[in-house]
């Protein structure tokens, strides 16, 4: 282990979709399940935390880098 801890689900994290590599963030948690929407808008959608891997919220370098790495792969550099 690096000695750094692995961020927890709750709201306002970013998490990347294990099935389809998307970056979403937790919008909230109703009834036992957890609800996150596209980075770049859509839907809330239900997630399971072995379903996603856990960034950090907005504002970390994980993320960060994250969403630049997915906006150059589709081609969207802003």
């Amino acid at each position: 282990m690096s000695g750094q801890e692995t961020p927890e689900l709750a709201v306002g994290v970013v998490v990347r979709e294990k099935a389809t590599d998307r970056l979403l963030e937790v919008m909230d948690r109703v009834g036992g399940r957890w609800q996150a929407r596209p980075l770049n808008g859509g839907r809330e959608r239900d997630i399971t935390p072995g379903d996603v891997i856990v960034l950090g919220d907005r504002s970390s370098l994980t993320v960060q880098v994250a969403v630049a790495n997915h906006r150059s792969r589709w081609g969207v550099l802003r």
